[in-house]
């Protein structure tokens, strides 16, 4: 699932491909990407309008238009693609022998912006305000926001008697973090994940915060050496895993002290953690 590194590496992508240019066309080859926005009204609100600036908060992008803005919400796997022209799009999206799919089309005045979802979770919204959409509006404070700071993230800390696991997933208090960054954060701070949050110390807070903007700028910088290449029907980020010292790595020695590294269920969702160093 695309976390708040790989959005951010999306969003500074696509930027210079996109901003200053008309949209077009609007194709919507699979309705559910808009749900519950229908095709008709969907197509009819982007339409026509010039694309100023491209945003991230969290895990969503957001494309801010002459009048409202689209909102992007790639879920588990939605990714973005490019076509150079309308011509090209129609030729290979969806059909043999390409087959590319393509859920969502912006045909712009210089190339086609796409997204894409096979396993249709994701979705493409309009809205006329960026206040105007109620996922937005629930995100807490961006990670790598500057107003994310140690002394914030203690008071929010403080307030949730929450497992430190799952205070960490709950975008309505910060914005971003995943399971796969919780984990490599918790790890870095030699913290269990078991733990209420309002147990931990001022410094087993500081360093946590510490651990969690080190731990998404590292990752960042993965996601985007090399950048995404929205040409490539297939493209993906490449090589996190050489980044990760705990996520995924169940019965693995632990690179810190050699125990395994063991996985745990914590509200649906596997944690990864050392047992032996993360107290």
């Amino acid at each position: 699932m695309p976390e708040l590194p790989e959005v951010e590496a999306v969003t500074q992508t696509v930027r210079p491909l996109i901003v200053g240019r008309k949209i077009l066309c609007v194709h919507v080859f699979h309705p559910i990407a808009t749900k519950p926005q229908s095709p008709a009204s969907f197509v009819q609100a982007a339409q026509g309008q010039t694309i100023h600036a491209v945003a991230r908060h969290g895990k969503y992008l957001v494309i801010e238009l002459d009048r409202g803005v689209l909102a992007i919400h790639f879920r588990l796997d939605g990714r973005l693609l490019w076509f150079d022209s309308a011509k090209d799009l129609l030729a290979r999206a969806n059909c043999p022998p390409h087959k590319i799919h393509v859920d969502v089309a912006l045909e712009l005045d210089g190339g086609v912006l796409g997204f894409a979802d096979r396993r249709h979770f994701g979705r493409v919204h309009f809205f006329a305000s960026r206040e105007a959409c109620a996922g937005i509006q629930s995100l807490g404070v961006d990670a790598l926001a500057r107003e994310f700071t140690p002394q914030l993230f203690e008071s929010l800390l403080a307030a949730s008697r929450r497992p430190l696991k799952e205070f960490l997933l709950d975008q309505t208090r910060v914005a971003g973090i995943g399971n796969i960054y919780s984990a490599e954060s918790m790890w870095h701070a030699r913290l269990d994940p078991r733990l209420p949050a309002s147990s931990l110390t001022a410094k087993e807070s500081a360093n946590l915060h510490k651990a969690i903007v080190s731990v998404l700028h590292r990752a960042l910088e993965c996601c985007l050496h090399p950048a995404p290449d929205f040409r490539d029907p297939n493209w993906w980020f490449e090589g996190l895993e050489k980044i990760l010292f705990a996520y995924d790595r169940e019965g693995r020695p632990c690179v810190r002290c050699g125990e395994p590294i063991e996985r745990i269920e914590q509200g649906g969702r596997s944690t990864y953690f050392c047992k032996s160093c993360q107290k």
